[in-house]
């Protein structure tokens, strides 16, 4: 980073916050989501396409997630690809619905999806971090260059670290409104 820009430093810290937001989402608490279908990727008309291409996904009850696949042909495809992503739930199939039943958690599993999100926001901080490190390497250079003043190097400085602990602050705010979730029976 040749030249410092706090906008830039704030948009590659959101990314850092959006990116922990996805993950997030993708652990499964227990209650039904839409969101615990959106990493599948279904194979249809001769490429991979996101389920919601496909299909309508809906919750019509608290631990029921509803696939409607537009195609009647792309049924069978839906469920591999559910089946292929790994996520612990069972399609079955009712002509073009597909209906996913989200089982209870068991208190371990709870404390294991806990443990997974807060390894998510610790690598969001250091990510983070690494952007305000190269906000604090900006600002040397360019003071070494005699671009800035050291008081304008002490002020960005100020800037940095307050955009930094502003984005720390949302990380943990999101790791405990999500483990709230996830302990909550």
């Amino acid at each position: 980073m040749a030249d410092y820009d706090v906008n830039e430093l704030k948009r590659r810290m959101s990314g850092s916050l959006s990116s922990l937001k996805t993950e997030l989402n993708g652990l499964r608490t227990g209650r039904a989501s839409a969101h615990l279908l959106d990493p599948v990727q279904v194979e249809a008309y001769g490429q991979n396409m996101a389920l919601n291409q496909v299909a309508t996904v809906s919750v019509p009850q608290p631990r029921m997630i509803s696939v409607q696949v537009w195609d009647r042909s792309m049924v069978n495809a839906v469920e591999k690809a559910i089946m292929a992503a790994n996520l612990g739930l069972t399609p079955s199939s009712e002509g073009q619905v597909i209906h996913l039943r989200i089982p209870e958690l068991n208190t371990e599993r709870r404390k294991e999806l806990a443990k997974l999100a807060h390894k998510y926001a610790e690598a969001a901080k250091v990510a983070v971090r690494h952007v305000r490190r190269d906000g604090m390497d900006a600002l040397k250079k360019m003071e070494k260059d005699h671009k800035i003043s050291e008081d304008d190097h002490k002020r960005m400085d100020t800037e940095v670290q307050k955009t930094t602990d502003q984005a720390i602050a949302d990380i943990d705010q999101l790791l405990a409104a999500k483990e709230k979730e996830i302990m909550t029976v």
